[in-house]
């Protein structure tokens, strides 16, 4: 949930800064309005991190998974996202 509250967050960011409005993002995305709507509220259990990270792209935006090995210090890896 981490994951997907922060791609959600992120497109949310993405929408406010080019000024698009819902309606118009919806297209751009591909998904309906009140599907956007949920997602920007942080209601995204139905909507996977495979279709944020497409809507990622559809706003022009590279997105890039990388695993790397643990380090020492720690038994177990961790899940981070940055934006840059």
């Amino acid at each position: 949930m981490y994951v997907k509250a922060r791609l959600a967050r992120k497109i949310g960011d993405i929408i406010r800064h080019r000024h698009l409005t819902q309606q118009q993002a919806a297209e751009i995305l591909g998904i309906p309005q009140p599907k956007l709507s949920g997602l920007l509220r942080g209601q995204f259990r139905g909507i996977s991190e495979t279709k944020m990270i497409e809507c990622l792209n559809r706003l022009g935006r590279d997105v890039e998974i990388v695993v790397r090995k643990a380090r020492r210090s720690r038994p177990q890896g961790q899940t981070q996202v940055v934006f840059a």
